[in-house]
């Protein structure tokens, strides 16, 4: 599929898209099944540690190439994934790659946080969820398409 959306972020906001989340009774939360694009505004306190940039995959890798998020306009993003291999794009630029079938993805799991959830980043498809936390947040123009 190929998703893409254009969101607004609040001062010091933080936000995420979760994909490949599984809705099961015993997993209460989207970020315990799925992997996040990260959104976060230029004035949050986390906005330069590069596993946390927006357009990145959420403490798992740096952006590919760097790019600014436009503080209180509108920024672009493209979320595009084939057979579990998924590319992140911020304002039309690249920022993340991460093939889910490669047995390194799984080394990077064991090496976070998310090693406490045994269901994180094992499936290569399932819903999507935008993340509201705290901080203001717009989503628009919000399209999907098979590939």
């Amino acid at each position: 599929y190929e998703l893409t959306l254009e969101w607004k972020i609040s001062s010091r906001g933080n936000s995420g898209i979760f994909i490949n989340v599984q809705e099961k009774p015993e997993i209460p939360t989207a970020w315990q099944t799925g992997p996040e694009y990260q959104i976060l505004d230029s004035e949050h306190m986390d906005y330069n540690l590069p596993e946390k940039r927006p357009g990145c995959l959420y403490v798992f890798a740096p952006q590919k190439n760097v790019v600014e998020m436009k503080p209180g306009e509108w920024n672009t993003t493209r979320i595009k994934q084939v057979d579990g291999k998924v590319e992140f794009y911020l304002n039309g630029v690249l920022t993340g790659e991460q093939d889910f079938n490669d047995p390194e993805w799984k080394k990077m799991i064991a090496a976070t946080h998310f090693s406490k959830y045994p269901e994180f980043g094992k499936a290569t498809q399932g819903r999507i969820a935008l993340q509201y936390w705290y901080f203001e947040t717009w989503f628009r123009d919000i399209k999907i398409r098979e590939l």
